[in-house]
């Protein structure tokens, strides 16, 4: 019998989840749910858009995190995809907030696409259909 499942829910280690998650909340407009907060260090945390999750943990304690990350950044191994109905209402909600971000381009295999990075340099591309 083959594997059932319905959604994936990726893992992201982050450098500072307080930051990531702000930014998250405040830029796209996830939604927080269930976080891991029980000491007062905010350890993981889930983040919700529609029905898109994504689960973040910490890299560092609070108290333990160096002044700047020590690994490159940009994640190039790691580019998040959503399926965006309006790539051009997401621009402008984007840029509302990131002033100097890209304008959506119209890929060669036919895809219209909002590329952005994170605060943690991971990054985010919203496509639809061109």
């Amino acid at each position: 019998m083959p594997i059932t499942a319905s959604s994936i829910t990726p893992l992201l280690q982050v450098f500072d989840m307080r930051r990531f998650v702000a930014w998250y909340c405040d830029v796209l407009a996830f939604q927080l749910t269930p976080k891991q907060e029980p000491d007062g260090h905010l350890h993981g945390a889930m983040l919700k858009l529609g029905g898109d999750v994504l689960m973040h943990n910490s890299n560092y304690e609070d108290d333990k995190r160096p002044a700047q990350a020590p690994r490159a950044p940009g994640h190039a191994d790691v580019t998040l995809y959503f399926m965006c109905p309006n790539v051009d209402e997401a621009y402008e909600h984007v840029r509302a907030k990131i002033p100097n971000v890209k304008e959506p381009k119209v890929t060669y295999y036919g895809m219209k696409q909002l590329i952005i990075s994170d605060s943690d340099g991971f990054d985010l591309c919203f496509q639809q259909r061109a």
